[in-house]
């Protein structure tokens, strides 16, 4: 009997039966790698055709390229899907819930695949889009195990069943076992979830009053080893790597995305002194970031450079013993409460792009609200904005502000951008966990509202729509878990992961959005009102998709690394 013949369902729940299931999704999946090495040969065709990425062609196939690359995040999300069914399965802890979570995964990417992959609200990539032969989707769309998969996976009755399992499981916080396979894992999971908890409901009136996240509270994150996570030891630090980092940040972010990214900064400048600073920096710098004795930010960006980090202006001018600072910065988070910047500078003004650049610790005063930037040479004014409120952003002047000679990061003029580089694996795979801690809250605020909400004399969970889009987020929620993690892993047995950490992040923001989209959609008006947690969420959602690399930067960058010789 075949893998696709054999697979039939649980009485009236929807549910495929076992080990068909996991038979039929590791054929599906060799399937989805097929079309997906049909579509980099096509794409190749078009963007590289002496065999190395021509920018000026990347640029001009844009769609089709960016088609790919969600294409190859669509395959490598649901190998990431299996891989974790595959260990529940080993351990015995495959139940109905996951089980129907992976059926539905694969059941609708494998639809999307030939049907339409969504990047944006506004573009759908076809296969044609990206030069894929009839003949190529054909073959994968007449592959028995993904008609099966198709025909069978994501249904309305396996949507209503894990709805109501969903349902029964709010209380508990179960949405399907994670699969850690740690049990210290478990249990940071499990301390940091009780944190989110405690806060949720200040959160919100943090949001609703645009206040800063209180200082007990940075300092109960603190105590907790936030911002030491994944700083080495021997400097005071956990040493617990970025699976631990993933986490944290997702239990936290599902608290709040502030509370979640009140260790991005630490993340980031800890990042950048390990990697790229001198000795003694390190044993200057990284305990005082892993206590929380100071709070760093990051100072990149720049009015009208977005993403083009090569065409920084803000100048650094050796003085002696001392860098003098001129130039303006913008979309700097929690600027006015830090101790330190991570300040990215212009030190030679004849080398274009990148190499002119350099990275700076800068030190500077801690602000208050009355005076938030009183250090010489520096001023700065808050940018009001929808959400991501609990630190505040703000656009920052320099003249002539002085930074030590010997806070150079590394010593060395002009290896900023490589140093910098070497964060951005990290830094996504944190955004990541961001955007999956955002997407589970959006979908506990969707469950519990449409558990308690009844119309008609019934909970407006009970309607298959309802259910349909409640039982997806938490597909989606878990896909993008998986990815995350899967990236992290990656990260911490130190192989390259660029790609990876893109893939994660590009499909977690968007998991975030949709999640947040239709849980403010079941609540109805009420969701559009301001006391109402989910019209707070809506908007921490928004921001997923831009900072850390645009979702068309994102794609770009997974495209070209997918496409350059030598890279799977």
């Amino acid at each position: 009997m075949s893998q696709a013949a054999d697979m039939n369902s649980r009485p009236d729940s929807g549910t495929l039966v076992l080990p068909a299931l996991l038979r039929t999704c590791q054929a599906a999946l060799v399937a989805t790698e097929a079309l997906r090495d049909a579509a980099k040969t096509a794409v190749a065709a078009r963007v590289a055709p002496s065999g190395k990425v021509d920018a000026g062609l990347l640029e001009r196939e844009q769609f089709a390229a960016h088609g790919y690359a969600w294409l190859a995040t669509y395959v490598s999300a649901l190998a990431q899907m299996l891989h974790w069914a595959e260990r529940l399965d080993g351990e015995q802890a495959l139940g109905e819930l996951e089980s129907l979570i992976l059926q539905a995964a694969f059941g609708e990417y494998l639809q999307q695949m030939t049907g339409g992959i969504l990047l944006s609200q506004v573009e759908i990539v076809r296969p044609g889009d990206m030069g894929l032969s009839g003949a190529a989707v054909a073959r994968f769309r007449d592959d028995p195990v993904v008609e099966a998969l198709v025909t069978r996976g994501n249904t309305s009755a396996a949507r209503q069943r894990l709805a109501e399992m969903i349902g029964e499981n709010l209380g508990s916080g179960n949405f399907g076992q994670v699969a850690l396979g740690d049990e210290t894992l478990e249990m940071v999971r499990d301390q940091f979830r009780k944190v989110a908890d405690d806060h949720m409901e200040a959160a919100h009136a943090w949001h609703r009053k645009d206040e800063l996240i209180p200082d007990a509270v940075v300092a109960q994150l603190s105590e907790l080893g936030v911002f030491g996570l994944t700083v080495p030891e021997d400097f005071g630090g956990s040493g617990l790597g970025k699976t631990a980092m993933c986490v944290v940040t997702e239990e936290l972010s599902r608290g709040y995305i502030g509370l979640g990214s009140l260790g991005t900064r630490s993340e980031i400048a800890a990042e950048l002194i390990r990697l790229g600073g001198t000795e003694e920096q390190q044993a200057k710098w990284l305990p005082k970031i892993a206590s929380g004795e100071i709070l760093p930010t990051a100072v990149f960006t720049e009015p009208n450079t977005g993403s083009d980090m090569g065409a920084l202006k803000t100048r650094a001018v050796r003085n002696g013993e001392v860098y003098r600072i001129t130039g303006n910065k913008t979309w700097i988070t929690h600027a006015a409460r830090s101790d330190v910047m991570t300040l990215l500078a212009r030190t030679n003004p004849n080398e274009p792009g990148y190499k002119g650049l350099s990275m700076f610790l800068a030190e500077k005063p801690r602000g208050t609200k009355a005076d938030p930037f009183p250090a010489a040479g520096m001023s700065g004014g808050e940018i009001k904005v929808l959400g991501y409120r609990g630190m505040k952003e703000y656009e920052l002047s320099f003249d002539g502000f002085e930074v030590k000679a010997e806070n150079l990061l590394g010593g060395v003029e002009g290896e900023g951008f490589k140093q910098l580089m070497a964060t951005f694996e990290s830094a996504r795979v944190q955004t990541a966990a961001r955007a999956v801690g955002v997407a589970q809250n959006a979908l506990e605020l969707g469950l519990a509202y449409a558990l308690d909400r009844v119309q008609f004399g019934k909970p407006i969970a009970a309607f298959p729509r309802v259910a349909g889009k409640l039982a997806w987020m938490a597909v989606e929620t878990m896909i993008a878990r998986q990815l995350t993690l899967f990236a992290a892993r990656e990260k911490d047995s130190e192989r390259r992961c660029d790609i990876e950490a893109g893939m994660a992040k590009l499909l977690a923001a968007r998991v975030a959005w949709s999640n947040a989209d239709n849980a403010l959609q079941i609540h109805g008006g009420n969701g559009y009102a301001e006391e109402y947690k989910i019209s707070r969420v809506l908007c921490d959602a928004r921001i997923l998709n831009i900072f850390e690399g645009a979702a068309e930067i994102q794609a770009q960058v997974i495209a070209r690394g997918l496409l350059s010789p030598g890279r799977n």
